[in-house]
């Protein structure tokens, strides 16, 4: 198929995925759409496994799909953008400190600890997987992902507060994250050995590059939106920061997450308030909010129908089953320990704090894509298998549930999350 044939077929299964979870199921969208999509790929897998030519067919079809591709090289940059425009900037600073540590710290640790762990895992089920591969599975699941975050925080109306907290986490580590990731991956390379110095050189030039490319970008934005007062030329300029500030970013080998973050938190606040008229303001938010629906109703239909192209196995399923509470586990030692932390420094949190971060940390896309950027071979198959299981569980147990421990935040809102 070409890519256009490609599109239409995505769009079209997105569109009547959506029209049957708004008529008859009324989940969170994306959740509706990647349970639905999840189901009729666990149907192929079965009609497959009976001989069926159909499910040959689709499955053929789904891998000609380059989801890494798709995601990384083309969604990601816009979904971050919408997500960053509509962040407050002054609420984001009041929480940097939480937010700094589970963005950076926070990583860093979930990734040598998801790493140990998993290596322990693997060997209990008679399998020996290298450690490099290990702390890299460590890297792709640690980050939250904020496209999952904020479309399930947007469905359940959580308190401002700790809105902040849960998508101002989710967007900065998701770009440090793959940072973390990027770094591993060098390592992979026999001929490119790097040491802890040529690590943390390459972490800071890509983290630091990005930041900077993003405030550089994100000021000429600026400059150039308040010497006009069209609104749909200041839109078209907002959707070039994006792609051309991406494009930019992926040739200087620096950080295109966070250049997209921050760009969508300068366009948001200072380009917002000083740079725009009321009518600018209202166009640009109906179209990025669009956008973001839209790319947003594509990407978890992908994420349904990814399943019919993993290799299966009763290990590797195993595997994936008790990497959910291993990864769970981790999460949680790295929400208490600044919690506690900054508690004894006088810093106030919901009694339920912990639970609600550990909980509503959702794992998504990126995810998916930075294990399906692995090497060919058995170590990728296992990453995939026990990614793709994470990510399920995360969507929709964890993203169905959320409501319940977001009640008894909404009873308090006048507490700080």
């Amino acid at each position: 198929m070409s890519l256009f044939e490609l599109s239409a077929l995505l769009l079209s299964i997105a569109a009547i995925c959506g029209w049957i979870n708004h008529r008859w199921l009324n989940l969170p969208t994306t959740i509706g759409l990647m349970a639905i999509t999840s189901v009729c790929s666990v149907v192929m897998l079965g009609l497959g496994w009976m001989g069926f030519e159909v499910a040959s067919a689709a499955t053929t079809g789904m891998a000609q799909i380059n989801f890494e591709k798709a995601l990384m090289e083309g969604m990601l940059c816009f979904l971050l953008f919408a997500g960053a425009l509509h962040m407050n900037l002054e609420d984001l600073l009041s929480k940097a400190r939480i937010i700094t540590w589970m963005a950076t710290l926070g990583v860093v640790l979930s990734t040598l600890l998801v790493g140990s762990l998993t290596k322990g895992l693997v060997a209990l089920f008679g399998i020996e997987l290298p450690w490099i591969y290990c702390l890299l599975f460590g890297a792709l699941i640690s980050p939250t992902d904020p496209i999952a975050v904020i479309g399930l925080l947007k469905k359940m109306g959580a308190p401002p507060s700790l809105k902040t907290k849960i998508v101002g986490e989710s967007l900065f580590n998701d770009g440090v994250g793959v940072v973390v990731f990027l770094a591993l991956f060098e390592a992979l390379d026999p001929d490119h050995s790097m040491g802890v110095k040529e690590v943390l050189s390459l972490f800071v030039m890509e983290a630091g590059g990005g930041i900077v490319l993003g405030l550089l970008l994100g000021y000429a934005g600026y400059r150039m939106l308040k010497q006009v007062n069209h609104y749909s030329i200041e839109v078209l300029i907002t959707l070039a920061l994006v792609m051309g500030g991406y494009a930019v970013a992926m040739q200087l080998h620096v950080s295109g997450p966070l250049a997209m973050v921050v760009i969508g938190l300068m366009m948001g606040n200072i380009g917002r308030v000083m740079a725009m008229s009321e009518t600018t303001r209202e166009h640009l938010d109906t179209f990025w909010e669009l956008i973001d629906e839209i790319l947003n109703a594509v990407l978890f239909v992908l994420l349904g129908l990814e399943l019919m192209i993993l290799k299966l196995n009763p290990i590797y399923l195993g595997i994936g089953l008790a990497t959910i509470p291993l990864v769970l586990a981790c999460r949680l030692t790295c929400v208490w320990l600044p919690v506690a932390c900054l508690r004894k420094w006088g810093e106030t949190f919901h009694p339920r704090a912990v639970a609600i971060l550990t909980w509503g940390g959702l794992r998504g896309g990126i995810s998916v894509a930075l294990a399906l950027a692995l090497p060919s071979g058995a170590e990728r198959d296992l990453i995939l298998v026990a990614t793709y299981a994470v990510v399920l569980f995360s969507v929709l147990v964890q993203g169905l549930s959320m409501g319940r421990l977001l009640r008894p935040t909404d009873e308090q809102k006048g507490s700080s999350a």
